[in-house]
């Protein structure tokens, strides 16, 4: 059935609306106020049980001292770099990253198993939205989501599309009765720093095609300012390994830049590539030599292109 001309026309002036308002300035500077220190508390409650038996899961609860540092900033593309300091030891762990791009024409999609998709982002979804990629320690690939930034009240706010991820390592170590989170993400910039909210659904995805939706989450990553943590190390960690891992971005990127993407070999925990990744990354911060053909053997023994989408190991997400 057509819809009705003003019905047609209202839409039309909505999206006119939304790209005469769209402000990529100010949005740069809500992405750019995500930088800098934070004590980080991370909370996951399931909520709704959605078959039958199933019991829903202790709460998780942890956190961190981390830091927030920006690694690229031009109009339509910030990179942010995220690193846990432990507070008594000074021991630096290299955490997630997360990739924002103003009107993204791809991004890539969890679509199977250790498999990301490239896939253009549709022209509707992407005017005037920004395209937030996030990744491993190992800057593998974890997830995108499209949306615009909202100063609805006074209060800045990025939401998500819904999109898949594959499960976090605090699920994936502990349990194997679902293999995918279908998420929307929300950030909003706070008075004291800024918050993460998932909204998640713990789907099992089975090699024919069909989903069995089990529960939902709520996570809630809340990061809070300090100055009571001294985050030297990982700033002196940062300025020793950035070019090394600005390489390690680039044979990612030679993946995830355009179609096919990738298929990982690894296990799901990934550690066949962060060990070496890692210990390459300490042997450059002890001022050692580390050839860019050992980079690139790591790519080699466990990366290659996503199989075709015709073939027998297809996709299970459309």
């Amino acid at each position: 059935m057509k819809k009705p001309v003003a019905v047609i026309l209202s839409i039309a002036a909505l999206c006119h609306a939304a790209s005469a308002a769209a402000d990529p300035a100010r949005d740069r500077q809500s992405i750019l106020a995500m930088q800098g220190d934070y004590i980080v508390d991370f909370a996951f409650d399931e909520t709704v049980l959605l078959q039958p038996g199933y019991e829903r899961q202790a709460a998780i609860r942890s956190g961190g001292d981390e830091t927030v540092i920006v690694v690229e900033d031009t109009p339509t593309r910030i990179v942010l770099q995220h690193i846990l300091v432990d507070a008594r030891s000074g021991h630096v762990t290299k955490h997630w990253r997360q990739d924002w791009v103003y009107q993204a024409p791809t991004r890539f999609e969890f679509s199977a198993d250790q498999t990301w998709r490239v896939r253009p982002v549709p022209a509707e979804a992407t005017r005037s939205a920004w395209t937030q990629c996030v990744y491993e320690v190992s800057d593998a690939p974890r997830y995108c989501g499209t949306g615009r930034w909202d100063y609805a009240h006074g209060v800045a706010t990025w939401t998500s599309d819904l999109s898949w991820r594959p499960l976090p390592r605090r699920e994936y170590t502990q349990r194997s009765d679902y293999n995918a989170l279908s998420v929307v993400n929300r950030h909003t910039l706070t008075p004291n720093g800024w918050t993460h909210e998932q909204f998640n659904t713990k789907v099992l995805r089975k090699p024919d095609g069909t989903q069995v939706a089990l529960a939902r989450e709520f996570g809630f990553n809340d990061y809070v300012k300090t100055t009571e943590v001294d985050f030297r190390p990982a700033r002196d960690y940062w300025q020793a390994t950035a070019g090394y891992w600005a390489k390690v971005r680039a044979h990612w990127n030679g993946f995830l830049s355009r179609a096919p993407g990738l298929h990982l070999k690894t296990k799901v925990d990934g550690m066949a590539m962060i060990i070496p990744l890692f210990t390459q990354a300490g042997d450059v911060q002890a001022g050692k030599p580390v050839p860019d053909a050992d980079i690139a053997k790591v790519f080699t023994d466990w990366v290659e292109p996503a199989p075709p989408e015709h073939a027998g190991t297809a996709d299970t997400v459309r």
